[in-house]
C-alpha cells in the first residue's frame, strides 16, 4: 500500500509536469519533437522555410509546417497553443505579453537577422530616391501625385501591409510617427491594405504608379528598390546587407523568432540551427543580413 502511495504521487506530480510543459509537439523516441509548427510574419517566412527545408535534411524524421500570416498571427498561435515558434519582424507587444501571461505563457525572443525594408516601384518608373519625410507624406496621401517627388504627372497608388503585419507596425512607428510614442498619425484611407508581402510585390510589378515597403528579400530586377535619406540634406542610401548591416540605410529592422518557454526538442534544436554558421549564411542567402555580422 506504501508502494501504490508513493506511485500515485509520483504520477499525479509527472501528470502536472507534462501538463505544464510549453512544449506542443509529440515526442519521439529518442527525445525530441517529431512535428513542429512554425507561424508569423511574411516577410521571414521564405527564409524559415528554407531553414526548416535545410533542417530536415539533416534530421529527416522531424516534419517542420511553416506559415504566413503576419507577426500578429504569429503571437496569436503562440498564446493560443496552435504553433511552436512565431516569426516576427517586430518586437512583442505589451498588450500580447499580457495575453500570454494569462495563459501562464512567457515568450522567450530570438533575435535571427537584420532587415532593411524596402521601398518598391515598378521598374520604369523614373523615381530612384526618396527621403524618410517624403515616404511619411506618400503614405499619408500629403504627396499624391509622382510629379511632386520628380516622377511623372500620375496618381501614386499607396500599397501598405495589413495591421496584423509587423512589417505594417513597424513602418508606421518609423516613418509616419518618426519613433514618438505620442504620435497618432495613419496611414491614408486610401492606401490599399495588402494581405502578404508577396500581394505588395506583384501590385508593384504590374503597376506603374505603384509604390510600397516590404522586406529586402523580396528585391529582384523585375521591380526597383530606391535609395532612401533621413532627410534632403542627408546622403541616401540603397536596400542592401552592407548599408543596413553599418546602419545607414535608414529602414533597418531585427528580425525574431518567439517560443512559448525556454525551448527543448526539436524547437531548441531548430532555433540552434538558425544562429548556427549555417544557418546564418542562409540568412545572407535570402538578401537579409546575419545578426553575426553587426558591426564588422
Amino acid at each position: 500500500m506504501k508502494f501504490k502511495k508513493i506511485f500515485n504521487i509520483f504520477f499525479l506530480f509527472f501528470l502536472a509536469f507534462m501538463i505544464s510543459s510549453c512544449s506542443r509537439p509529440t515526442e519521439d523516441n529518442r527525445g525530441y519533437s517529431a512535428s513542429m509548427q512554425i507561424k508569423g510574419s511574411d516577410t521571414i517566412v521564405n527564409l524559415v522555410q528554407v531553414w526548416a527545408e535545410r533542417f530536415v535534411e539533416k534530421n529527416p524524421s522531424y516534419n517542420i509546417g511553416v506559415t504566413g500570416g503576419g507577426s500578429g498571427t504569429g503571437f496569436a498561435g503562440l498564446i493560443n497553443g496552435t504553433c511552436d515558434i512565431a516569426m516576427s519582424s517586430r518586437k512583442i507587444e505589451e498588450k500580447e505579453i499580457v495575453r500570454a501571461a494569462e495563459k501562464d505563457i512567457n515568450p522567450v525572443e530570438f533575435m535571427v537577422g537584420l532587415d532593411g525594408l524596402a521601398i518598391l516601384i515598378h521598374k520604369d518608373n523614373p523615381v530612384d530616391k526618396l527621403t524618410l519625410e517624403q515616404l511619411r507624406d506618400i503614405f499619408m496621401a500629403t504627396i499624391t501625385n509622382w510629379k511632386e517627388v520628380g516622377g511623372e504627372d500620375r496618381r501614386i497608388v499607396i500599397l501598405s501591409r495589413e495591421s496584423n503585419s509587423g512589417t505594417h507596425m513597424f513602418f508606421k512607428e518609423h516613418v509616419l510617427r518618426h519613433n514618438d510614442k505620442k504620435s497618432k498619425e495613419e496611414f491614408a484611407p486610401r492606401a490599399l491594405l495588402m494581405p502578404s508581402s508577396h500581394a505588395i510585390y506583384d501590385e508593384v510589378y504590374q503597376n506603374p504608379n505603384a509604390l510600397g515597403y516590404v522586406g529586402m528579400g523580396y528585391i529582384n530586377d523585375k521591380v526597383k528598390a530606391i535609395s532612401v535619406a533621413v532627410n534632403e540634406n542627408s546622403e541616401y542610401f540603397y536596400p542592401n546587407v552592407e548599408n543596413v548591416m553599418t546602419g545607414k540605410y535608414p529602414i533597418s529592422r531585427p528580425l525574431f523568432l518567439y517560443t512559448s518557454c525556454q525551448p527543448s526538442g526539436v524547437v531548441e534544436k531548430f532555433i540552434e540551427y538558425a544562429l548556427s554558421d549555417e544557418g546564418q549564411a542562409i540568412v545572407e542567402e535570402v538578401d537579409f543580413v546575419p545578426i553575426n555580422q553587426k558591426g564588422k
